[in-house]
């Protein structure tokens, strides 16, 4: 029995021969584990609270409380710097190693959606942003240099990538996302997951490649459409539609890279919360798709099944639900999970399944390299990682490919610096360059402002408006901490407006950056701490501002910093061109300014549709045949913008869609005067099925460069899993008939090429 491994000799010692196989090691090391030790093991820590510094290495009583029996995962001190992190970190690990009975360590949380989340840390585009750039190498690229800087900090599993589904953007964590279409999701998250463990990892035995990092999925299903686009409302959706959309994201990566863990969802799906749901979590992850890593519960999400959905009586029974649901690690303290020795002892809690659990956590440590690497965080090698030329230059390219051009009258852009005197740059976002929720704070970040001046002399500038008026310090605690927003007096943005009109007066051209800083777009997290939305119009007298400069008669050039779609149906009318930038990282400035004066050729292409109105919602672009069929009595029912929409400085023209068994190819030309590249997406949909199906759906997509008066033949491969589709018995099957394959430059039906294919 468990209770009596105390009393075991630790001899033979297999579980610390790094020559003995994995499974045999966790065997080895499970049978030495007292109940106290296993489930310290499903336990996780906060390290600032209690606070984990010099004075609490020095309260022995203190230590052990917390550690003496092990510990599964350590979350961040966000208000730490890097000394005391990486000191704490090794204190922490030489006490596991050395002072425990077992010598267990533990793993090192930290969060990096877009870079990590860290003082000195590089930022990159938001993933709402990267997506737009529909690069899947270069994403690849980014996320393994985030994962050696995390390393090299001691962290080893990171809580990212973000893979829901967004058809509400009214949800504060849209900037997270990839959009609102579930393969690109699935795509893109898949190459955010290479990047952060590395190529090893697709071998499937849970291999994490050397100075790379363990990550997680999140948020298993349905968050990104939560009721009224409130972050952790429900989310009821019939299987079939979670199956489709929300669930399909997770299923992709799954199949393709291995993630290390995944993270269930606050939300309750039909009156089952995530975090309790053994259909989620058993039946599909673990029986159906056969997932072997970890599930680690969101912050504080088990605490909410008896404090905020109310279907516990306490924390004993949410330990017991959740465990049972199939949820493997507490975070951020553990403390539901404390009551799993009482629940094991009262025979409640089966050997067998704690030793599952268990053994889930120790293969990730054993994957890691953590029983066997014991070398301490050596800070040179941290410092070494600050503010590296490779980090920066894959932030200026990222950004430059995740910028999409809207608007381009009368071909405006690119600027041409022989033809203009002064330039006016005006605007909310333009001296700030806000990098979105989740971010760390780069040495160096270089705002709109900054970027055109490193390429023009004669620049004049004016605010314009306030967004707000405690949101403009960038520091780590201004985006984790930050309450809710002060507004600015109307009649002071007013005067303001005033003055930056006599400003773009002087001018020959005005750049007017506007959007949203992290107070108006994140993750919503207490009743002081808001991040939803309920309208998504420009906030903060900014409309009046862009109006007023479109008034002056001068060229108007519009860029939008923020992290969800915007209505901006006059900017679209009025504005001469609009660049939409996200939140597009440390180099957004210098990007933007290499779009602007045509050293660089714009290439994003949206990845979620963008509403004329919040009425609109949801919209998005594989809607059903019934949806979209009549027009509001006031309103068009089409987005001002829409999925896989983007302009270029070329025009691409596609000849003929051609056929050679399952093989469909198109030729692309570019017919413009720059290298540039285009992003020819593949859509399919079925003549007819046994259920209704979205007149279309993205099921492959490709990046291509090319030349001045180039030509290049695109080819993909229609698999049967392009062409699957969840029947009436929701089996995932391309079942026989005719399927219509589109190809072109955006999910509109006017730049699409078609042609079917039958399955017999």
């Amino acid at each position: 029995m468990a209770f009596l491994c105390a009393d075991l000799p630790v001899v033979g010692q297999v579980y610390k021969d790094a020559g003995q196989p994995v499974d045999k090691r966790i065997t080895d090391l499970i049978s030495r584990m007292t109940v106290e030790e296993k489930v310290a093991q499903l336990r996780s820590s906060f390290a600032a609270n209690p606070k984990i510094n010099a004075a609490f290495f020095e309260n022995k009583q203190k230590v052990d409380s917390l550690f003496g029996k092990g510990i599964s995962m350590i979350n961040p001190d966000f208000d730490n710097s890097l000394e005391q992190s990486i000191s704490n970190r090794n204190k922490t690990q030489n006490y596991l190693r050395e002072k425990t009975r077992l010598g267990i360590p533990a793993i090192f949380l930290d969060e990096a959606h877009h870079g990590l989340l860290a003082m000195q840390a590089d930022v990159f585009p938001t993933s709402i942003g990267l997506a737009c750039s529909w690069d899947t190498l270069l994403t690849e690229k980014i996320y393994a240099y985030v994962a050696a800087q995390s390393r090299s900090r001691g962290t080893t599993m990171v809580l990212a990538p973000v893979i829901d589904v967004t058809r509400d953007p009214r949800w504060g964590r849209t900037g997270e996302t990839f959009g609102e279409d579930p393969y690109l999701c699935g795509v893109m998250g898949s190459a955010v997951v290479r990047g952060f463990q590395g190529r090893l990892s697709l071998v499937g035995d849970g291999s994490i490649s050397v100075n790379h990092v363990a990550a997680t999925l999140k948020h298993f299903t349905g968050h990104g459409q939560s009721e009224g686009g409130n972050n952790q409302a429900p989310a009821d959706f019939p299987e079939r539609v979670l199956r489709s959309f929300h669930m399909e994201p997770f299923r992709l990566a799954i199949n393709r890279v291995n993630p290390a863990g995944i993270m269930p969802a606050y939300v309750e799906i039909d009156g089952v919360p995530a975090h309790a749901n053994n259909w989620l979590l058993k039946d599909v992850l673990r029986k159906e798709w056969n997932y072997k890593g970890v599930l680690v519960s969101d912050w504080w999400a088990i605490d909410q099944l008896w404090n905020k959905h109310r279907v516990a009586f306490n924390k004993k029974d949410a330990a017991w639900q959740s465990f049972n649901a199939g949820v493997t690690v507490d975070l951020p303290y553990g403390n539901n999970y404390e009551q799993l020795i009482s629940l094991y002892k009262e025979g409640k809690i089966k050997s067998k399944d704690l030793d599952e659990d268990v053994a889930y956590v120790l293969r990730l440590k054993f994957n890691l390299g953590l029983f066997d690497n014991t070398d301490e965080i050596k800070l040179s090698d941290a410092v070494a990682k600050i503010n590296q030329p490779e980090g920066r230059k894959l932030a200026l390219k990222a950004a430059e490919e995740s910028m999409v051009l809207l608007k381009n009258s009368n071909n405006i852009l690119p600027l041409s610096k022989d033809k203009i005197k002064t330039i006016a740059v005006i605007g909310s976002c333009a001296a700030t360059n806000y990098t979105g929720d989740y971010s760390g704070v780069p040495v160096h970040n270089v705002s709109i402002l900054e970027g055109i001046k490193n390429k023009f002399s004669n620049v004049v500038y004016s605010k314009g408006v306030d967004l707000s008026l405690n949101g403009d310090t960038i520091s780590l605690n201004n985006y984790q901490y930050t309450a809710r927003v002060q507004w600015p007096i109307h009649e002071n943005n007013l005067r303001k407006i005033d003055s930056a009109v006599a400003v773009a007066k002087n001018a020959d051209v005005i750049i007017c950056a506007v959007g949203e800083n992290e107070q108006f777009v994140r993750e919503a997290g207490s009743g002081e701490h808001f991040g939803d939305a309920a309208t998504l119009d420009l906030q903060s007298d900014q409309n009046d501002l862009v109006k007023a400069l479109v008034a002056t008669g001068k060229p108007v050039i519009v860029y939008l910093a923020h992290g969800r779609p915007l209505s901006i149906n006059h900017i679209a009318e009025k504005a001469d061109a609009i660049v939409d930038g996200w939140y597009t990282g440390q180099e957004a400035g210098n990007a933007f300014a290499n779009i602007l004066f045509g050293d660089v050729c714009p290439s994003g292409k949206l990845t979620i549709s963008v509403p004329r109105s919040v009425g609109q919602i949801p919209i998005y672009y594989n809607h059903k045949p019934s949806a979209q069929y009549f027009e509001y009595v006031a309103e068009k029912n089409t987005p001002l913008y829409s999925f896989g929409y983007g302009l270029s400085y070329n025009r691409y023209s596609y000849g003929r869609v051609t056929q050679t068994g399952n093989t469909i190819s198109v030729s692309v030309t570019n017919n413009g005067k720059m290298p540039g590249d285009e992003i020819v997406q593949l859509y399919v949909h079925p003549k007819s099925a046994n259920v209704t199906q979205p007149v279309k759906a993205l099921k492959d997509f490709a990046r291509v460069s090319l030349e001045p008066n180039e030509t290049k033949t695109i080819s993909f491969t229609i698999e049967n899993s392009k062409l699957a589709y969840y029947n009436k018995d929701i089996k995932l099957v391309a079942e026989p008939g005719t399927y219509e394959i589109m190809i072109g430059g955006s999910s509109m039906d006017k730049d699409l090429k078609k042609t079917e294919i039958v399955v017999k």
